[in-house]
């Protein structure tokens, strides 16, 4: 184009046609607009901005050290797509028990049982497989 002549007069929007993907996001926003919309949603949101607003001594760089903890442990767990669920949880689980060691020990202690429970039925369903066979 030339920089000295002028564009056509006649200009004309023309928008382009929605795909697929925009219009299941529209159905999905549209679907879940009611239970966005619940009090729930928003006394939930409104607190965590308070909180970020007014938090605790060192929050942040505690927040830091276990954001770091899982970006080594995506750093480290190349290869195997295991290994990149794995390294960054069990890393940014080993930070986040050095800042909250209490909640750490009650954690653990509700996922044993838990454990425990979901064993012990496949323990279970195993048997019952073998006996009737």
């Amino acid at each position: 184009l030339s920089l000295y002549s002028s564009p056509a007069r006649e200009t004309k929007y023309v928008e382009n046609p929605k795909t697929e993907l925009e219009e299941g996001v529209s159905r999905l926003r549209h679907v879940m607009e009611p239970y966005t919309a619940w009090s729930l949603c928003s006394d939930f949101f409104s607190e965590g901005y308070e909180f970020l607003q007014n938090p605790p001594a060192g929050f942040y760089p505690r927040l830091g050290v276990i954001g770091f903890a899982g970006v080594v442990g995506l750093f480290l767990a190349r290869g195997s797509k295991i290994k990149k669920l794995v390294y960054p949880a069990g890393l940014m689980g080993i930070g986040a028990s050095m800042y909250y060691p209490q909640q750490a020990v009650a954690i653990a202690q509700v996922a044993g049982t838990r454990l425990y429970d979901w064993s012990l039925q496949g323990y279970i369903a195993v048997e019952s497989l073998w006996k009737d066979n």
